[in-house]
């Protein structure tokens, strides 16, 4: 299992971790700050996923104007 942990800036959550197996599929993730149900969404959505095709799924969704993802 690898865990990796990332300090937030530019959005709501203020830093988000995620667990990976050997083959890179998401575990579990856990988001601090945030809109909780729209978090627990995206969560329960990319669990099993590899996160490489979770990144390209989701890369250059922005929130509003902001350009963050």
């Amino acid at each position: 299992m690898i865990t990796y942990t990332r300090k937030n800036s530019g959005t709501c959550s203020r830093s988000t971790t995620v667990n990976l197996n050997d083959d890179g599929i998401i575990q579990g993730i856990e988001v601090v700050g945030g809109c909780n149900g729209n978090l627990k969404g995206i969560s329960s959505l990319v669990v099993g996923m590899k996160a490489e095709d979770a990144i390209a799924r989701m890369s250059g969704i922005t929130c509003g104007p902001r350009k963050t993802s």
